[in-house]
């Protein structure tokens, strides 16, 4: 498989803001409204809607209207190529090595 350098900066690129984590690690517990998440981040819904534009277009993020509201929700998709493009940049395969040295012990 080669990778799609342009797909692959965008998904770091994803990855590289503060609020960003933030939000991802809010959206681990599961699907959250973008009203939750406003009020949780405290930050204004027009910079909200622009990381969430960035999170969506990378594939990591998927969200769904209800009503007025947007439900944001982590991609197991997305993940999956992200872990898939760091392995193939790094030569390191996430689930070997964590098979192979559960520990990170020498």
């Amino acid at each position: 498989m080669e990778i799609d350098a342009k797909k692959a900066a965008s998904i770091f690129k994803a990855l590289s803001d503060e609020n960003r984590i933030q939000i991802l690690s809010l959206l681990s517990g599961g699907e959250k409204c973008a009203c939750k998440l406003l009020e949780t981040l405290q930050i204004t819904q027009p910079t909200l809607s622009h990381h969430m534009k960035i999170l969506c277009d990378a594939g990591i993020v998927v969200g769904r209207k209800d009503g007025k509201w947007m439900h944001y929700s982590i991609s197991d998709t997305g993940i999956k190529q992200a872990y898939t493009y760091f392995g193939m940049l790094t030569g390191i395969s996430i689930e070997k090595s964590i098979q192979t040295n559960p520990s990170n012990c020498c």
